[in-house]
């Protein structure tokens, strides 16, 4: 399977590569005075990530970054830059979003932030007549429409663009594997920004073997409480209690039902539970009308509880309503909770989310991982830590198909992502084409990080695995550099075990298969297939490079050195091995592969 999607992966890179898009001019001064009009001080990461975009949007190369942001973290104004920077150049920016109501919403945002600026913006959705729609259309076709927000109706074959320069998408997730399609052929050589709260496992499993590039808000805007969490069983009392005291704050109340069938009975039985309670209904099977006045009639506070489906899910911005209460929440995926949750605490208010699940129910065990992840991830930012457990619990999918869940789990996702790497390098030729070899090393030296030295477990797990993947020696320098600044004085057996895992690195490029001391002597065995390309002058030339006394022999085929390291201080014989193998190691790939 790793093979087939390393074929596949292969194909998506070297088109990227391949592809040209278009370079845009470093910032303007109309750029920086569109940037200083944002009302609000923005985050670190909100500045980092937009400046990221930009630099993205400024290669020849088409860009492909996923913005994760917590919801309400402002990644629409990161967008909106973005933007600017595309239709300044006289290109075209179309948003692409799952749902009308966001649609409508982020329209008004844009309509207000571009407000005096010569740019026209459309917006294609089920609220807009068919008269409004075509002329939007028709704007885009000539030109004369700059951005244009809309759903999946702006990837019906009738929408043509005379020169678009970004698409940003919403919620990649939430449009399905046609609609998806559809985006790739839209994305050819255009720049693309994709912004989401908890992508779904494929999407941040593309980011992180760099089939896409990564920006990450993780900074909460100021004010903002985390939203108290609750996971129950469903209870009547809870509800008016919850409805009650939201009232009495002036606030408003989500309720959400997923059955559009007997969604009026739900809502009926909450008015007999809150008889003072104006209560309204909303599902995406109403008319565009309906849904459009209800939505509008909430946001101004005309109802205090909305019975709905999960049609809220994505990007409703409705700061006063801050209780949700969700039924049967075992049936939702993660990001969905995460999503729905989301909705509430969007202001300097204490907000809470009530998740339901039926009376004396048994949950399955993804159900009850789901819904204690969600309760366990309930400080400010966790979108992308949600999005970490979803991986682990349903596994990656196939990156390139339609399947959203896969089986890293039976491999655990360091390795196969590991495996999908060298798939790929050793399928496009890159680097070498030697087989990797487990080493054996055995040097009789303390090696290891004290528990006096990192108390926490989880920063020494850390380190082992970097020094495992030492690449070079910079590598090991900015992992000592590292291990300085964050611990202070590196005890010798630190160094040592640095000192280890790049001996290991230079002895897997040279072949060798062994390096094990005997009391005064260090023996470097080479795997047999690299003893056939290895030169006996090859060996003596890089044997001169160090000052110990050596002996070569062959035993059972495979090429063996004994080194004599006497009384020679550790690090000084370690450095000398380290030296050794690295000439081994350069005389063969001169020789044989260049």
């Amino acid at each position: 399977k790793v093979e087939d999607m390393a074929d596949d992966l292969i194909e998506l890179y070297a088109k990227r590569e391949s592809e040209k898009g278009y370079a845009y001019p470093p910032d303007t001064a109309d750029q920086v005075e569109f940037e200083n009009r944002f009302p609000f001080t923005e985050t670190e990461d909100q500045l980092r990530s937009a400046q990221e975009i930009k630099k993205d949007m400024e290669k020849i190369k088409p860009m492909d970054r996923l913005l994760v942001g917590d919801v309400g973290y402002g990644k629409t104004e990161v967008a909106m830059r973005a933007i600017f920077k595309a239709v300044i150049e006289g290109k075209q920016a179309a948003f692409l979003v799952p749902t009308t109501i966001l649609a409508q919403q982020h329209y008004e945002s844009l309509m207000q932030r571009f407000d005096d600026l010569p740019f026209e913006i459309g917006l294609l959705s089920r609220f807009r007549t068919k008269k409004q729609q075509e002329e939007t259309i028709n704007g885009i076709r000539k030109g004369s429409v700059d951005i244009v927000i809309g759903t999946h109706r702006l990837l019906s074959k009738d929408v043509k663009f005379l020169d678009l320069g970004l698409l940003v998408v919403d919620e990649e997730q939430r449009f399905g594997v046609k609609h998806k399609e559809s985006l790739k052929q839209l994305k050819a050589s255009v720049d693309v920004l994709t912004l989401t709260a908890t992508p779904i496992p494929r999407t941040l499993h593309m980011s992180m073997l760099g089939v896409r590039d990564l920006s990450v808000i993780e900074t909460p805007p100021a004010n903002r409480y985390p939203v108290q969490t609750y996971v129950m069983e469903q209870n009547s009392g809870a509800v008016k209690d919850g409805i009650e005291r939201e009232m009495a704050r002036g606030g408003q109340t989500f309720y959400v039902y997923n059955r559009v069938e007997t969604i009026e009975r739900k809502a009926d039985e909450i008015r007999l539970l809150v008889p003072d309670a104006r209560v309204g209904v909303a599902h995406g099977q109403m008319t565009e009308v309906q849904l459009e006045n209800i939505m509008m009639d909430f946001v101004e506070g005309n109802y205090d509880v909305l019975v709905t489906t999960t049609i809220i899910e994505t990007g409703v911005d409705i700061p006063n309503a801050n209780t949700l209460f969700i039924e049967n929440s075992d049936y939702m995926g993660l990001s969905q909770l995460y999503q729905l949750r989301g909705r509430v605490g969007r202001t300097n208010r204490i907000a809470y989310a009530y998740f339901m699940y039926q009376p004396n129910k048994t949950l399955s065990e993804i159900s009850e991982k789901r819904l204690k992840a969600v309760k366990e991830f309930t400080e400010l930012g966790s979108g992308f830590k949600i999005a970490m457990r979803d991986l682990a619990i349903r596994g990656a999918g196939n990156l390139l198909g339609a399947q959203q869940h896969g089986f890293i789990d039976s491999v655990g996702f360091d390795l196969y992502s590991e495996m999908l790497s060298e798939a790929v390098e050793r399928k496009r030729g890159v680097g070498t084409q030697r087989k990797r070899v487990n080493i054996e090393i055995d040097l009789g030296v303390d090696a290891y990080i004290p528990a006096a030295y990192i108390s926490d477990e989880r920063q020494k797990i850390d380190f082992y695995k970097r020094i495992q993947k030492i690449s070079s020696e910079e590598n090991a320098f900015d992992i000592l550099d590292d291990f300085e600044d964050r611990f202070g004085v590196i005890p010798e057996e630190v160094t040592q075990l640095t000192q280890v895992g790049l001996i290991k690195h230079v002895a897997e490029l040279a072949q060798a298969e062994a390096i094990k001391r005997q009391g005064d002597t260090v023996i470097v065995t080479f795997n047999p297939e690299g003893t056939n390309r290895l030169q006996g002058a090859a060996v003596f030339e890089a044997l001169s490079s160090i000052p110990l006394r050596a002996q070569v022999n062959m035993k059972n085929g495979k090429l063996a050195v004994s080194l004599q390291i006497g009384k020679t201080e550790t690090q000084a014989w370690m450095d000398h091995i380290k030296i050794f193998l690295s000439a081994c190691e350069d005389e063969k790939v001169t020789a044989d592969e260049k």
